[in-house]
């Protein structure tokens, strides 16, 4: 089972999926006025933007919500500018790790960003260090209660998914191209089935399994991460007994 997809159900165990909601729309917020100010407000004519805006939709946002940061991309209201900045480095073990941010203030971020690094026994790397380990998919997370998976496998795949997995316990795993993301979840809407998650991001070519020890400092560098304000989406390649999990 993939680094993502543990990380997703230890916090789902945890009981912080539904704490970690307010972040989910200000991350999706900040994707959405960064899209607007650099491509237009004009869903249809900026990729960009649609795919925030599909990710907004599947997680369920307002639609008033939607429409506000897209005003403040575009300058039609006033709103903070973002610079984006991505982090690539190192993990306990040796895993691969990409940090996505989007910042209001650069000083503040790379030395909180490095801090964590350090701290749980990784380390920053150069630009492009980890990169190539990684390929761009869209994702979906769905409870297994919701859906039959016969019939998701069918209609995921006539979308244009490129995978349906069932490996995890409490989901099944859809991904997709970039550009079939819009159309898969079009399809998912059409046919009533929720999602738990719903992005496009980055998806690891191969894992790194990791010992009780560096799991443990792993999770801890991933809670550091995702507890930063500046933090848009952090992808790795970790993965960890399954014993280690049931613990959790």
């Amino acid at each position: 089972m993939s680094g993502h997809s543990k990380w997703s159900t230890i916090k789902h165990k945890k009981g912080a999926a539904d704490a970690k909601r307010g972040k989910i729309f200000t991350r999706i917020i900040k994707e959405m006025t960064v899209a607007a100010r650099m491509g237009g407000g004009d869903v249809d004519g900026n990729p960009r933007l649609r795919a925030a805006v599909a990710e907004a939709k599947a997680s369920n946002m307002p639609k008033d919500n939607i429409d506000r940061a897209i005003k403040r991309g575009s300058g039609e209201l006033d709103g903070v500018v973002y610079e984006e900045l991505t982090y690539e480095g190192y993990g306990p073990g040796g895993v691969a790790l990409m940090v996505e941010t989007m910042t209001d203030n650069t000083n503040r971020t790379t030395p909180e960003i490095r801090h964590a690094f350090e701290k749980c026994g990784g380390n920053m790397g150069t630009p492009g260090s980890v990169r190539f380990q990684f390929e761009r998919k869209g994702y979906f997370a769905i409870e297994k209660s919701a859906a039959n998976e016969d019939r998701l496998m069918e209609i995921a795949l006539e979308a244009g998914a490129d995978d349906l997995q069932t490996e995890d316990a409490d989901v099944f795993e859809i991904y997709t191209t970039p550009e079939a993301f819009e159309q898969v979840r079009q399809v998912l809407e059409k046919n009533k089935i929720p999602t738990v998650e719903a992005k496009l991001g980055m998806i690891p070519a191969n894992y790194i399994k990791l010992d009780e020890q560096k799991s443990k400092q792993m999770m801890r560098l991933m809670e550091m991460l995702d507890d930063q304000d500046d933090v848009q989406n952090v992808y790795t390649n970790f993965d960890i007994p399954d014993e280690l999990l049931e613990e959790e």
